[in-house]
């Protein structure tokens, strides 16, 4: 479901949202110039498209904290000697500040989430690690679940100072939970397994392995999950 204005909030399909859309050539380096963003509400947050084109690039200081994921190809991103290389699936966190050069030898499409307005960052660049062992974290609320409490473990990268903005993996015995407010943005790329949302209007999206969406702050959706489920997330959540 694709959102706009006069819509109601819930999920996007940002792969499907991205074969859509037109990048217009940049102005000034690509990585910041060649955007295509999402018709989110005013606020914090925005997402959307990175197009990439053969070539080099530099970026003098970024302005906020932002997460990106590769859609389509690959690109290295290099900073102070050391090198990020990044294929499709692969993601990072970008922190506020962040200076860097960026190469491909081929076009590139990335997703973006980026918050503007958080505390201050060090620009320092944290590769998010799907390998890393995984902790045991809280389940849904017991009031939402219909059948067993599933068992969540997760594995954070980054959180930023003021707790609001995060990256990491997570995964999850199968579940069905009823629909429930967002506080939050959440943007996830699914490494297993897949599952289902319904939203408040009854429009119902599945997504499967390799799959990257957006559940907007505001939606009304349920969770419904018949596998393991793991996933990369990058959560704007305000105190």
């Amino acid at each position: 479901m694709t959102s706009t204005a006069s819509q109601i909030r819930s999920f996007i399909d940002l792969r499907q949202w991205a074969a859509g859309v037109t990048v217009a050539p940049a102005i000034g380096d690509a990585f910041l110039g060649a955007r295509a963003a999402l018709p989110l509400a005013d606020g914090p947050i925005s997402a959307g498209l990175i197009l990439l084109p053969q070539g080099n690039g530099t970026v003098s200081a970024l302005p906020g904290e932002e997460f990106i994921i590769v859609e389509a190809g690959a690109v290295r991103i290099e900073q102070a000697g050391k090198r990020f290389t990044l294929t499709e699936g692969q993601s990072l966190l970008l922190r506020d500040g962040a200076t860097f050069d960026w190469s491909a030898d081929a076009d590139v499409r990335l997703v973006f989430m980026r918050r503007s307005g958080g505390p201050a960052g060090d620009g320092a660049i944290i590769p998010v690690d799907t390998g890393a062992p995984l902790e045991p974290s809280g389940a849904p609320l017991a009031e939402l679940l219909v059948g067993p409490t599933p068992q969540c473990r997760n594995h954070g990268d980054y959180k930023s100072d003021d707790g609001e903005y995060m990256v990491g993996t997570w995964d999850s015995t199968p579940y069905y939970r009823r629909a429930m407010a967002y506080r939050h943005f959440e943007l996830m790329y699914l490494l297993e397994g897949s599952v289902t949302f319904v939203d408040e209007a009854g429009e119902e999206g599945t997504f499967h392995k390799g799959d990257i969406f957006l559940v907007e702050q505001g939606a009304q959706c349920s969770w419904d999950s018949q596998v393991h489920v793991k996933k990369v997330y990058c959560i704007y959540r305000p105190a």
